[in-house]
């Protein structure tokens, strides 16, 4: 993984897609990753803590995704979710 948190963001999420997830975890996962892709780019302080904490809150109505491994993944994408919303 990279050093930025805004970059491994994204990665982890995009992880996600590559895997079997139930399907209302996966829209909610598509969504969160697409505000990731647009946060990768972003230099405004204020844009990345409310971009983040949108994820935050979307990944919030995750419970499970029936697949371990991106579980994982989300768990890491919560956490530099967490971090960059400050």
């Amino acid at each position: 993984m990279t050093a930025d948190p805004r970059v491994e963001l994204y990665e982890s999420l995009a992880a996600t897609a590559e895997l079997p997830v139930d399907r209302t975890p996966s829209r909610v996962l598509g969504e969160a990753e697409a505000i990731a892709a647009d946060l990768r780019g972003v230099d405004d302080p204020a844009v990345v803590t409310d971009r983040a904490q949108t994820v935050v809150d979307l990944l919030a109505e995750i419970d499970g995704t029936g697949h371990a491994e991106a579980d994982a993944h989300v768990d890491r994408a919560r956490e530099l979710a967490a971090q960059l919303s400050g």
